[in-house]
């Protein structure tokens, strides 16, 4: 159970659903209450499709090229890191990618699909944590499972975006963002202390 609570928590802070807010409300500004909702659903769906795909397909691309797992480990772990230090230092993934929008009409699948709930941290993440060397397909399924509710959540706060950010506002949803961003920097540390230790095990 503990092991459990600890898989939701990194979930929720790779795909960080509050940070999304900023994004979500840029992107769909010029759009009724009624279209927001459904642009909160339909890009929750898809971000858990494109995160559902690299679960079943990412470990195959990776074997198909030859790549070893202790391998993936560290560059996997080097990029949720620098990923973390953008969430920590820079100004965070909201005003990169309010930037980014140039389409309002496209703006379910980018920015807010992907990269802002898909990101390529999130990606990075679900592929090292359902490994089919390390992991069972029980454990697999758990995962995909507890991704899936993670995404559900994600969907209902940008369903209550608008009020969330009136409670909180922009300095809180900042700092919420700022410290799962350290969360991910630790994982991510550990993740390339385990592959460097793996590596050098095997040699010997």
């Amino acid at each position: 159970m503990a092991e459990i609570l600890t898989t939701i928590f990194f979930v929720f802070a790779v795909i960080d659903p509050i940070g999304s807010i900023p994004v979500y409300l840029e992107a769909t500004k010029e759009f009724d209450l009624k279209y927001k909702k459904k642009i909160a659903v339909r890009a929750s769906v898809i971000a858990f499709l494109i995160l559902l795909f690299f679960i079943v397909i990412g470990q195959l691309i990776l074997e198909g090229m030859s790549v070893s797992l202790d391998a993936f480990q560290i560059s996997g772990g080097v990029i949720l890191f620098l990923f973390a230090l953008t969430m920590i230092f820079g100004d965070g993934k909201p005003e990169l990618e309010k930037n980014r929008i140039t389409d309002y009409k496209h703006v379910t699948i980018f920015p807010i699909a992907i990269p802002s709930i898909a990101s390529p941290g999130a990606i990075m993440a679900v592929v090292l944590m359902t490994d089919n060397k390390l992991y069972t397909i029980q454990q697999q399924i758990i995962t995909t499972g507890i991704v899936l509710l993670v995404i559900g959540l994600t969907c209902i706060i940008l369903l209550g975006a608008n009020l969330l950010q009136k409670r909180i506002g922009s300095y809180g949803i900042t700092v919420i963002s700022k410290i799962m961003g350290l969360i991910l920097a630790s994982y991510a540390v550990q993740s390339i202390l385990s592959g460097i230790t793996s590596y050098f095990t095997n040699l010997q």
